[in-house]
């Protein structure tokens, strides 16, 4: 990568912090195994003038969810399941399940439905949502408050909650950011015996040396626990909002009084926390089909099936109606991330097959294997649709690449 051109990541960092669009932020990034970028700007705490550094631990959100989803292709490649067996074989509860009639206008417009299996819960076409989409279950959500948050726990009971409620669609029938990566993690429950966050940390943290990731910040960490901002005037969580607020930097969650350093909920579509070298391990293991230190922490083939399409085209294909961390059109999904189908669709430079996900608090990452290139950006600032970042980042990167 050309050190001049890599300049321009840094002076884009900058840029962001300085006009004060995100706090701070971190930049990994490594290729064919080699750290060729390491940057840290800004304050992960404003008010008490704290610096971003390496080892600021953050909210990943919804980059909570590819590390879930690598939960189920280790329960499956150990035969546990298979793909296609309903959610009801390993949860009692979604045994009876009802749909919303097209065009419904109340939450009990509805019909009998198949219950969805595990592949619709790992491709968010199962017909879950989440409250802040728009539509008639979303809203139903948002009046019931079922949205996984670290103090809604047990996890148990906020997924049996949320089965009382229909589905948004047939499953199958759309595409729909949703909760559906939270039921899985009761599967993985279910099925291993063990807590979400119990079997996360002995099959995937430990194994991968990811020693300050978890669902609640690690004891002692006190104020490396980064600040989340936001630049609405209402909910950091609005992520549809035009609302902006006189700040564009109003402080929403601080270390000493966050709801994640008391974490009741194990939420495995956005309940994790941790630092950027925690995961790159994560991003590299992708990267390199699986490995992990001398051994495999799962089969280089079930990597490769979880970042091939699992749908039968691009999302935009399947009509979506809801909120996305990633673009639509060109833009294929994985099993618990975006796989790249075509950049020139997608309107951003990338190789085709990329893999990513990011979450709601501007979090993102991505691996393409066709470069050897895994990258990590980390800040906090909710919701993560306020700012192109992401395609600016990838632009970047790429035109750094000259070789």
């Amino acid at each position: 990568m050309n050190p001049e051109r890599m300049g321009r990541i840094n002076s884009w960092q900058q840029r962001y912090a300085d006009q004060r669009k995100y706090p701070g932020s971190t930049l990994l990034i490594r290729r064919g195994g080699e750290e060729i970028y390491f940057h840290a700007v800004g304050m992960r705490n404003i008010e008490e003038n704290l610096p971003y550094t390496r080892d600021t631990l953050v909210r990943l959100y919804s980059m909570t969810k590819p590390v879930t989803s690598l939960a189920v292709m280790m329960l499956l490649e150990r035969g546990a399941f298979h793909l296609d067996a309903p959610v009801s074989d390993f949860l009692p509860e979604f045994s009876s399940m009802r749909a919303l009639i097209p065009a419904a206008t109340a939450i009990d417009q509805t019909e009998p439905c198949q219950v969805p299996t595990l592949h619709q819960l790992l491709t968010h076409t199962s017909g879950l949502s989440y409250p802040f989409n728009p539509g008639v279950l979303p809203e139903a959500m948002a009046r019931e408050d079922i949205l996984f948050k670290p103090d809604h726990g047990p996890l148990s009971s906020m997924v049996a909650r949320l089965a009382e409620l229909p589905l948004a669609f047939t499953p199958g029938n759309r595409w729909e950011y949703s909760v559906a990566t939270d039921v899985l993690g009761r599967v993985v429950e279910v099925v291993s015996g063990k807590s979400l966050g119990g079997f996360l940390s002995s099959e995937i943290f430990e194994p991968l040396g990811m020693a300050e990731t978890g669902f609640q910040v690690p004891d002692g960490a006190g104020s490396r626990f980064a600040s989340l901002y936001t630049p609405l005037a209402g909910d950091a969580m609005a992520l549809n909002s035009a609302d902006a607020g006189s700040d564009s930097l109003r402080l929403t969650d601080c270390y000493g009084n966050s709801p994640f350093e008391q974490a009741s909920m194990q939420s495995g579509g956005g309940g994790l926390v941790g630092t950027i070298d925690d995961y790159m391990a994560f991003a590299e293991m992708l990267r390199k089909r699986g490995c992990c230190n001398d051994g495999f922490i799962v089969s280089p083939y079930m990597i490769d099936f979880m970042m091939q399409n699992h749908l039968a085209g691009d999302i935009a294909s399947m009509g979506p109606s809801s909120f996305a961390e990633q673009p639509m059109e060109g833009i294929g999904f994985g099993l618990g991330g975006a796989v790249v189908l075509n950049p020139a669709r997608a309107r951003c430079p990338g190789s085709i097959g990329d893999f990513s996900w990011g979450g709601i608090a501007s979090t993102f990452f991505w691996v393409d294997r066709k470069l050897n290139l895994s990258v990590v950006f980390l800040t906090q600032l909710a919701p993560s649709s306020s700012y192109p970042s992401r395609p600016e980042l990838k632009a970047l990167v790429h035109g750094a690449i000259t070789d």
